[in-house]
């Protein structure tokens, strides 16, 4: 990589790890889907003695429950203020987790370090999806897993990142959709042949929080870093911010089920390989 590069992936690392910090994510975590990551850690079979990393833990959302099921647990992340959430919500959860400011793009780990290797909704969000992939599989030992849970393109957070994308300014060259970590070929393509026993299933966590759409509009608006950010972006613009209110607003109403209209069924993929021996 030359100077130019170098700087580049600096700058662009940097605007990711302030964008999580926006908002409330930990906030999220714990309200709308506080049960994906032990939903995460039970498919990765996660036990007593086993030496597990969180690769983009964020606030611990799977790396807490890996540690509560007895694991020897690493959470790493880009953004040290997730990173301190996370420790408080451990400590309150009598969780003993190890919190590491870390890219998931260049983990500061040896190769096969970990028994298992996952990540929550999270190295989704890493911009070189084919590094962070070398990374999952290097650091994990053979034999052992990796896990991972994703946004689906289609699903409902998928649709969320596609709204957003017309309000935002384009990702540099080589980035690649988040949500393209939730469709199986795409996954399965990154991890190439390192892994055998790839299971992967479609699966939908029901979010009932949200009494009616703009609930969920003003929700994310206020707490999620991503949608902080596109609206920061345009904020000069009320007319563009109008535009979006509506578009995130009739969203949800196009996903909102139930008899009462509150209820969303949003869809992930569940992912769970072993490292070839």
């Amino acid at each position: 990589m030359n100077v130019q590069s170098v700087e580049a992936d600096r700058v662009l690392k940097a605007k990711h790890r302030d964008m999580w910090a926006l908002g409330d994510y930990p906030a999220v975590a714990a309200e709308i889907i506080p049960d994906l990551g032990a939903i995460l850690v039970e498919a990765c079979g996660v036990g007593r003695g086993d030496r597990v990393l969180d690769v983009a833990a964020g606030s611990g959302n799977a790396a807490i429950p890996a540690a509560l099921a007895g694991a020897s647990v690493v959470a790493s992340d880009l953004t040290p203020e997730l990173l301190e959430s996370g420790r408080a919500l451990a400590a309150r959860r009598g969780a003993e987790v190890e919190w590491r400011q870390a890219d998931a793009e260049a983990l500061p780990y040896a190769d096969g370090e970990f028994d298992t290797v996952l990540s929550c909704v999270g190295v989704m969000f890493a911009p070189h999806h084919k590094a962070a992939a070398r990374e999952l599989i290097r650091v994990c030992r053979p034999g052992g897993t990796i896990g991972l849970l994703s946004w689906t393109p289609e699903g409902f957070i998928g649709q969320m990142f596609a709204t957003m994308k017309p309000y935002a300014p384009a990702p540099p060259p080589g980035v690649q959709p988040p949500p393209l970590w939730g469709s199986e070929d795409h996954v399965r393509e990154l991890l190439g042949g390192s892994v055998t026993d790839v299971v992967a299933r479609r699966q939908t966590v029901t979010i009932d929080r949200f009494a009616h759409p703009g609930e969920f509009r003003d929700y994310f608006k206020a707490n999620y870093g991503p949608t902080v950010a596109v609206y920061r972006g345009i904020a000069g613009d009320p007319d563009r911010v109008a535009a979006l209110d509506h578009d995130l607003t009739e969203l949800a109403r196009h996903h909102l089920r139930g008899e009462d209209k509150t209820v969303m069924e949003w869809e992930y993929l569940l992912l769970t390989a072993r490292k070839h021996d």
